[in-house]
């Protein structure tokens, strides 16, 4: 398929994968603000409680604030196995009267009982800093409170583990599930497909527009429209022919007959006898011919009633066709043998003489001068079978599909395919279908090749 062939899959796969990859994005994003924020949030009032816990240390005093913080308490307030805690208590003056006195200068603020966050630098780290303005007597006081991230951190990269893990979980589940949605949604196109591949070019007959899909309603209605047009045509060219061939057959027995007399009355004058002697070649070609245009329509499969077939003697008939050989046999040499077992079979007599006629037509055709053609029929088991066997050049393996399409010939003793317009054994193939028989063709074990068809045989009694 080309790739840029338009693509029902790739279009299907692009409205529905594209989409949800983005609203799959989107909806990432969210979880992960949904599980950062609070915990952030989290983080954020865990230093405004120190800031309150240090709130309660202060004291006024006549001249001023003072902070009760002994060490014990301020190791108490600094203890965190992960995170490094700094602290600074500084009054209006924005002296440091506990703490830090390290600690980054922070922005002045407005509101009392407020706290404010931001993020700086404090030796060599970031730090997340909480500050709180308090009134102590008449006096005010900023308490900032600040701490390493390294809680922050960890927690956000369980945070982002856990969502890529199960974003991408949730991504390879959804392709899966739109590329099987998609594939079963095409089944039944795949389904039309494969009811149209599997007929045989003759198979004209309408799509059940009930068993697909109801979307598929006007595909399979427009397919079943061009199928019966292609079967009206076929049926206008098969009755074309038959009504053609019908018509040629009297005008050519008529012309043959005069050449006939022609060849009597003009023996002894030997350049009149070699050009009538052509003219009846041309004319016995011209009605071979014309007779396998008349089996072509009469062999199609489409057009054969079964009520056409009656009980009859397959080797009788073979006998009466053989006879009609012998000249052609002994122009070229051929050793034309016969071994015919009784055979009986249920079958139309006219169609299986064409059978016959061009089987054996046909090995004579490709035998070469000298060489042997064996016509057999024989039952076994519950089937008859009848086989013409030839010491010509064979036919490979890979032609031997081709040889029963029309219009496909191998050229004389070469195997070579070439150019023409035999019909001969698309007309047994097209028998052997009528009467639910089957052909087969191997190699000769001298060289050669053996055409058999093998026939339901039924009781003689019958």
């Amino acid at each position: 398929m080309s790739s840029g062939q338009p693509s029902i899959r790739r279009s299907l796969l692009g409205w529905l994968l594209i989409p949800i990859l983005i609203v799959n994005f989107i909806g990432g994003g969210l979880v992960y603000w949904l599980a950062w924020e609070p915990a952030q949030i989290a983080f954020d009032q865990s230093l405004a409680d120190t800031c309150w816990a240090l709130a309660t240390r202060l004291n006024t005093n006549g001249v001023g604030i003072s902070v009760d913080l002994p060490s014990s308490v301020e190791q108490v307030l600094r203890v965190d196995h992960i995170n490094t805690i700094y602290f600074a208590i500084r009054n209006q003056n924005n002296q440091t009267l506990a703490g830090d006195k390290d600690f980054p200068q922070q922005s002045e603020l407005e509101s009392l009982d407020e706290p404010h966050f931001s993020d700086d630098m404090m030796r060599g780290e970031e730090i997340r800093i909480v500050s709180i303005k308090f009134s102590v007597g008449e006096q005010v006081v900023v308490i900032h409170v600040g701490e390493t991230l390294k809680k922050r951190n960890a927690i956000r990269t369980r945070i982002l583990t856990a969502l890529i893990f199960i974003e991408g979980t949730l991504t390879f589940l959804l392709l899966g599930v739109v590329w099987i949605a998609v594939t079963k949604g095409l089944l039944p196109l795949k389904k039309i497909q494969a009811d149209l591949n599997q007929r045989d070019f003759d198979a004209l007959s309408a799509i059940p527009v009930e068993e697909n899909a109801l979307e598929l309603g006007a595909v399979v209605t427009a397919i079943n429209r061009l199928l019966k047009k292609i079967e009206t045509g076929s049926n206008a060219q098969q009755e074309f022919l038959a009504n053609i061939a019908h018509q040629l057959r009297t005008p050519l027995a008529g012309l043959k007959a005069q050449i006939e007399w022609l060849q009597d009355k003009y023996a002894s004058e030997s350049t009149t006898a070699r050009s009538v002697s052509l003219m009846m070649i041309s004319t016995e070609r011209m009605i071979r011919q014309t007779n396998q245009l008349l089996s072509l329509a009469r062999a199609e499969p489409s057009k054969f009633e079964r009520k056409r077939l009656e009980p009859l003697s397959l080797d009788m008939i073979v006998a009466d066709c053989i006879p009609n050989f012998l000249s052609a046999a002994d122009k070229k040499n051929i050793d034309l043998g016969f071994e015919l077992s009784p055979a009986r079979i249920s079958g139309d007599a006219f169609l299986l003489r064409d059978l016959i006629e061009n089987l054996i037509d046909n090995a004579i055709t490709y035998t070469p001068e000298g060489g042997i053609v064996t016509v057999n029929t024989l039952t076994k088991d519950k089937e008859v079978i009848f086989s013409v066997e030839d010491n010509g050049p064979g036919i490979p393996e890979a032609e031997r599909e081709l040889i029963f399409h029309r219009h496909y010939r191998i050229s004389e003793g070469t195997g070579e395919r070439v150019n023409g317009n035999g019909i001969g054994l698309a007309i047994v193939a097209d028998i052997v279908k009528d009467h639910n028989a089957q052909i087969t063709i191997k190699d000769a074990e001298a060289g050669g090749t053996i055409f058999s068809v093998h026939f339901p045989a039924i009781r003689s009694a019958e």
